[in-house]
């Protein structure tokens, strides 16, 4: 891999990563709501689900895809269901603000829980599992040997990725001091509820 073609996918992947997109909102809403440290669990089910579908990417994923393309379809309507839920869930949401300088979760929510939660975000998003099948293999040259390839596309991936998620986190905390108004808190929720809820209708339409 020269170093153009490894300056040009970064450039690719920085701007792509930090458009919001369902991973970065799910960041974003979880540092508001618990705190950029506390968020960090989420951030790290985002990032495991994003380099499984990588790896997933690496090992022959857009093979599987066109060989069964009725499991992108069913991957699609799950992402889309699970999109939409969590945008009545946020759209619901509680009104009354956290603070984000406490030390320690609150009782009803666990890391492991904040891990899932983003987890089952990104790995449901069929948008990513288009993009590793169709967009990272064209940065790979056929005529070298491509596990180094691959491993060198994905670690920057990763830390593009967690550079993003460190923005929207700190975003969020700082978001959070403005939102102890009921009603401010209230027309976010409504805000990043309809920002799911749209990310789930668009799904509608993307085709492999």
């Amino acid at each position: 891999m020269t170093i153009e073609t490894w300056g040009l996918f970064g450039a690719a992947v920085f701007v792509l990563a930090g458009t919001p997109g369902p991973n970065m909102l799910h960041v974003l809403t979880r540092s508001v709501k618990f705190g950029a440290r506390r968020s960090i669990p989420a951030m790290l089910g985002c990032l495991s689900a994003l380099m499984t579908i990588l790896l997933a990417s690496a090992t022959g994923l857009s093979a599987v895809l066109i060989a069964a393309p009725g499991l992108f379809e069913a991957l699609r309507y799950v992402g889309v269901a699970y999109l939409v839920y969590l945008g009545v869930k946020a759209w619901r949401g509680e009104e009354s603000a956290v603070d984000p300088a406490l030390p320690a979760l609150p009782v009803s929510i666990s890391a492991w829980a904040l891990f899932r939660g983003g987890f089952l975000i990104g790995i449901s998003n069929p948008k990513a599992i288009l993009f590793a099948a169709a967009f990272l293999p064209q940065f790979v040259s056929q005529s070298a040997p491509q596990i180094p390839q691959f491993a060198v596309l994905i670690v920057t991936f990763a830390a593009v990725e967690l550079f993003w998620y460190a923005i929207y986190g700190m975003g969020g905390q700082k978001l959070a001091g403005y939102l102890i108004r009921p009603a401010l808190k209230r027309a976010f929720n409504r805000l990043t509820g309809g920002i799911f809820m749209g990310f789930g209708v668009a799904l509608l339409r993307v085709r492999f």
